[in-house]
């Protein structure tokens, strides 16, 4: 099954236009959507969901009308938002059969068989009984997943979904959609490069409602290499460097800034040319885009 988006407009009444004309094709695996805070991914996320209805473009899943069909949309997709809230009394294994009750899955038996496969799906077979309260923050995440994941969806939406866990929550939430995008559309909504860099084959950056570009991560930092530089400097130059060169990034190390500029040719007298990564890809098109609406 593919997911199909074409020119999805949307504005909010504050004028703020979340959604400028975007177009993509998502195959079944694992999409990175990367932005910053206010690059519209939320208010694509939620459009796609059926949470909010957009001004104009359509989107298709399968056959499936994304924007008019919401009954057989909401049989399809799962979705586990930013912040979502949890009984905290309440066990794991009890809320997730309520959840599977709510959803369609009137036996019990069938819902006793779905939940336990859930649970051993996100790896928290050994904390069924446990009250969600006592959750650690990547816990909730898994248990998350586990209810998105009820009616086997064709598409799985996340979104931002390892701010705030530590590096071990983060691996093993990275092991569980892994294994799910095996068989599913997984969009991985986030302003986290290393999420991207790590779980998925196909990417998209937005900024400021705009795609700004779409690849194969591996590819897109293909076609950087030759052409980012980076050289130190002391604090008081760094203003000047950022008038005279397209600078992608900036990072402060053992007292001096390391800035890293993007050309194709050596910029100036003591740059060394690096290997490209993700981060250069990201903030070379943050950078680009954000410039090209500033212009008049």
């Amino acid at each position: 099954m593919k997911l199909s988006i074409y020119n999805l407009q949307k504005t909010y009444a504050n004028g703020v236009k979340a959604l400028n004309g975007v177009s993509l094709e998502i195959e079944s695996g694992m999409f990175g959507l990367l932005g910053p805070n206010g690059a519209g991914k939320s208010s694509l996320m939620r459009t796609l969901v059926g949470l909010q209805e957009a001004d104009q473009g359509s989107a298709s899943l399968g056959e499936i009308d994304v924007l008019n069909n919401k009954e057989a949309l909401r049989e399809n997709i799962g979705y586990l938002p930013q912040s979502f809230g949890l009984y905290p009394k309440v066990s794991a294994e009890m809320l997730l059969d309520h959840f599977a009750a709510l959803k369609g899955v009137t036996d019990r038996k069938a819902r006793m068989k779905l939940v336990n496969e859930l649970l051993n799906k996100v790896n928290l077979e050994a904390h069924r009984k446990k009250h969600l309260g006592g959750f650690s923050g990547g816990m909730k995440q898994r248990f998350g997943i586990a209810q998105a994941l009820i009616g086997n969806p064709a598409l799985l939406v996340v979104d931002e979904p390892t701010a705030g866990l530590d590096p071990a929550e983060r691996n093993r939430f990275h092991n569980v959609l892994s294994e799910v995008g095996e068989q599913t559309i997984v969009i991985l909504s986030t302003h986290i490069v290393e999420d991207v860099k790590d779980l998925c084959t196909q990417m998209a950056i937005l900024n400021k409602g705009q795609l700004c570009l779409k690849g194969a991560p591996a590819e897109l930092v293909n076609q950087l290499n030759g052409q980012v530089w980076e050289k130190a400097f002391d604090k008081a130059e760094v203003a000047m460097q950022r008038q005279k060169h397209s600078v992608i990034s900036e990072r402060v190390f053992a007292g001096q800034t390391l800035i890293r500029v993007f050309s194709e040719h050596s910029p100036a007298e003591g740059f060394e040319a690096v290997t490209a990564n993700l981060e250069d890809v990201y903030f070379s098109q943050i950078g680009l885009t954000t410039q090209n609406l500033a212009q008049p």
